[in-house]
């Protein structure tokens, strides 16, 4: 029970990673805000996760016997992220992690001079900027506490490059160059923040994850065997699980971690050692 008595802050969590994430920090035993965008958005050429979606992680997470408040909004809103702050500070009196995971795959599957403004634009907002807009509303929580870990969920998209996503390519690099220059400016007063680079990540059904199968059609992979081509790729045969994730999402989070902050912590069966 690493988390109890803590309260975490998890954006894009009605599915994929942030249902992991919420799901084991409710083992942990914190007290959770979960945050979606519940909605389409034009841009983006899949569905997004919904409001059914958002509280199916929400009672997964009370049958762990956790306290949770739900809030739907987009991280592109400077406004709703204060919300959530506030929301978070109204309901458990402290805000102690934030798991910034909010993100998505596409637009993509272009050159760079085939990608539109507006393509462009929504990938550096949700990804990139959403993050920044998050830390931003709660880190003065932390501050007052002398005490906060902040996990930005990041990609090895942020440490190699990958033909034709250079919109996510670019916003996950700037995830890391975020992550380094507010570990600085917050490391004196105790709050620390890392970047987590996941690998390919199984779309597990009982997450609802299927980024990796969005990612798959951006490439042209058929959807039926995407998986088994993406694994052709790993140096331990195997994609990474979301629990993966979620176990060093958590470690970052709590105290076994105290002394680690602007660090890049990858989990990608080896894919970016060679």
């Amino acid at each position: 029970m690493r988390l109890t008595g803590r309260t975490a802050i998890i954006t894009g969590a009605a599915r994929g990673l942030g249902r992991a994430c919420a799901v084991r920090f409710a083992a942990e035993g914190a007290d959770l805000v979960l945050v979606d965008v519940a909605a389409d958005l034009d841009e983006v050429p899949y569905p997004l996760g919904t409001a059914e979606q958002l509280a199916g992680t929400a009672a997964r997470c009370r049958e762990h016997g956790a306290t949770v408040l739900t809030v739907e909004g987009d991280v592109r809103d400077e406004a709703a992220a204060t919300a959530v702050a506030r929301a978070a500070l109204d309901r458990f009196g402290r805000i102690d992690v934030l798991v910034n995971n909010a993100g998505i795959a596409a637009p993509a599957g272009k050159a760079i001079h085939e990608i539109t403004e507006r393509e462009w634009a929504v990938m550096i907002d949700v990804d990139l900027s959403g993050a920044w807009r998050m830390i931003k509303a709660v880190v003065p929580a932390m501050l007052d506490r002398r005490d906060g870990s902040i996990v930005n969920i990041a990609s090895t998209a942020g440490l190699v490059g990958y033909r034709n996503f250079a919109g996510y390519v670019a916003a996950k690099h700037g995830i890391i160059g975020l992550t380094r220059a507010a570990a600085l400016d917050y490391a004196p007063l105790k709050v620390r923040i890392n970047a987590l680079c996941p690998g390919s990540v199984r779309d597990d059904p009982a997450v609802e994850g299927r980024m990796l199968s969005e990612i798959a059609r951006c490439l042209d992979v058929p959807v039926a065997q995407h998986e088994a081509t993406f694994v052709q790729a790993q140096p331990m045969n195997a994609l990474v699980e979301p629990a993966d994730v979620a176990a060093a999402a958590l470690w970052l989070a709590g105290d076994d971690a105290r002394q680690v902050t602007g660090t890049v912590q990858v989990v990608d069966g080896g894919f970016t050692a060679r």
